[in-house]
């Protein structure tokens, strides 16, 4: 503040303790806000004042006039600009990295090794404010690429012959791995792939089927290439044909012509009428349920297979221990969250007879297995049944995978595409509801309805009927166990003369009968998953619905509800 006087002995300045005795001269202050100062100049005559006022704003934080980088694109191992303008700024500071300086303005250049947003910051005593800029970086080989679209099939039970995945582009070298993504199978069972090499390899496919897992390659600056590669599994399922004796009602004939096995005529018996228009479906394939294979599949190890552990989570157990190994298949892989049966038939051998192990909703635990219900057949060279009631993994109390349709018996000493097989038993099939009773050779039951004696008592439900002193009346039909034939009067459809592994599964429906196994959708037909069906061909098994079934009456054989064993 200055001032200038005449004729003054002393100055005042206020408010403040400024005092002065110069006529003329100046003074600094430092007002935190608004201020207006009175200077009063006084002599013996008497005094006089002026006023200055010195107005205060709040100081501001810097401002960011431009923040880029340039090229904004570059190729691995080149450099990118970064430049910068600002104003009231009294220090820069970019990150990632050390960079700082006290240039409002300046540029400065940085090499990244993989994409990368930079921040700068000013600062100055009133605060900071930020602005970011993105370098883009790309691989010095050209774009990240997967070249290989296909590998060789391979053999359930085989080494397998490998199959490398070859990349190019991007940033050797490379990693490799398989999308856990759940719209993906993971690798067949008992196969790997190597990370550093991406050589899939395996000393034993475990797996059945047509498998395409998503293959991912990433590069050293994080691109990343995906590729979906199918893996066609063939079965080697011919075991399940041996399980049991040749006495067994699971390999008895039911045509009426060669048995003279009468129609089930007990009102119970017959297929709801509610699902009679159902087509017989495949729920079994090769690549139908692409990604995934399509099937319950079941595998068999030698006698001297390792036992595991094994927890049951919800329903039976029939052992804590079983010789699964972590490369038995699962039913829709491990990816999936539904039925996930695994089957597993031991060999006889070292004293032992040949068993069937069979879980449902198994999952691998490293090491372990955890399931929701299990079942065991300690002798499949039995007639024996599980106990009565117990329920196994399925909901008829059966055996899975004798039941199942599979490739090894259709296709016979022949080829996929010239079968010369057969089906010796009933093949399992579903409806949307089962009735509440089960008969034999079933041996457990979960569906819904009631039925009557013939004296109008009720017949405690879930639980054993006969079929030779059949219930008066139910409020439900088709009951777990169930036989049923193709009728002798239908026709074998047209399709069947150019779908020859249908033609087989058909002469099966009239020779062996479908046996109801669970519930699920009215007509759904279970095999195994197998790279050798041929899925045009078993489309022709949709031309039958299930009013071309009629049920069966297997009585006559029946020795004992706990067996399988047949009377002739």
């Amino acid at each position: 503040m200055s001032w200038t006087t005449t004729g003054a002995t002393s100055l005042v300045i206020t408010p403040g303790t400024f005092t002065s005795t110069s006529a003329n001269g100046s003074t600094n202050v430092s007002p935190t806000s608004t201020t207006t100062y009175t200077l009063t100049a006084t002599n013996a005559a008497g005094s006089t004042t002026s006023t200055a006022t010195v107005t205060v704003s709040a100081a501001s934080s810097p401002v960011i006039n431009s923040f880029a980088a340039s090229p904004t694109t570059i190729v691995s191992g080149t450099s990118s600009m970064l430049t910068w303008a600002t104003t009231g700024a009294t220090s820069i500071a970019i990150t990632p990295g050390t960079f700082t300086s006290s240039s409002a303005s300046g540029s400065t250049s940085v090499s990244p090794t993989s994409t990368t947003i930079y921040t700068l910051t000013a600062t100055n005593a009133a605060g900071s404010n930020t602005a970011t800029a993105k370098v883009t970086v790309t691989a010095a080989g050209g774009p990240l690429t997967i070249e290989t679209t296909s590998c060789p099939d391979g053999t359930q039970g085989a080494a397998y012959t490998g199959c490398t995945i070859v990349a190019s582009g991007g940033t050797p070298p490379y990693a490799y791995s398989i999308s856990t993504n759940a719209s993906f199978p993971p690798l067949p069972e008992g196969m790997s792939l190597n990370a550093s090499t991406g050589i899939v390899s395996s000393s034993l496919i475990g797996g059945q089927g047509t498998y395409t897992p998503e293959f991912i390659v990433t590069d050293t600056i994080a691109d990343q290439a995906t590729q979906q590669i199918s893996i066609a599994i063939n079965g080697s399922n011919a075991f399940l044909a041996s399980i049991f004796p040749s006495t067994s009602i699971f390999h008895h004939r039911v045509d009426a012509a060669s048995t003279s096995l009468p129609v089930d005529t007990s009102p119970a018996a017959p297929i709801y009428s509610g699902y009679l228009s159902s087509t017989v479906k495949p729920f079994f394939g090769n690549s139908s349920n692409a990604p995934f294979p399509n099937g319950i599949p079941a595998i068999e190890v030698p006698y001297n297979q390792p036992d595991v552990a094994v927890t049951t989570t919800v329903y039976q157990s029939y052992f804590t221990s079983g010789p699964i190994p972590a490369y038995a298949p699962v039913e829709g892989t491990s990816s999936s969250t539904g039925d996930r049966h695994v089957l597993v038939y031991l060999e006889a051998g070292g004293g032992n007879n040949p068993a069937l192990y069979e879980i449902w909703q198994g999952i691998y635990e490293g090491g372990p297995w955890t399931d929701s219900s299990n079942a065991l057949w300690p002798d499949a060279n039995s007639n024996n049944l599980t106990t009565q009631g117990e329920g196994t993994s399925d909901a008829a109390g059966l055996p899975v995978g004798p039941l199942l349709a599979n490739a090894d018996e259709v296709i016979g000493t022949g080829t996929p595409s010239a079968p010369t097989g057969t089906i010796q038993h009933p093949i399992r099939f579903t409806l949307n509801h089962m009735l509440n009773y089960w008969v034999w050779p079933a041996t457990e039951t979960a569906g819904v309805g009631s039925c009557t004696e013939s004296g109008g008592g009720s017949i405690p439900v879930e639980s054993e009927i006969s079929q030779s002193s059949p219930p008066a009346s139910c409020t439900m039909t088709g009951p777990a166990g169930e036989i049923y034939r193709l009728k002798a009067s239908v026709a074998t459809p047209a399709c069947a003369s150019t779908s020859p592994q249908a033609a087989v599964i058909i002469t099966a429906f009239r020779n062996y009968g479908i046996i109801l196994a669970d519930n699920g959708d009215s007509g759904g037909l279970i095999g195994t998953p197998d790279a050798r069906w041929n899925d045009n061909d078993l489309s022709c098994i949709t031309s039958l619905t299930l009013a071309d079934f009629e049920p069966v009456n297997v009585s006559s054989l029946m020795v004992s509800n706990d067996s399988g064993a047949t009377s002739h």
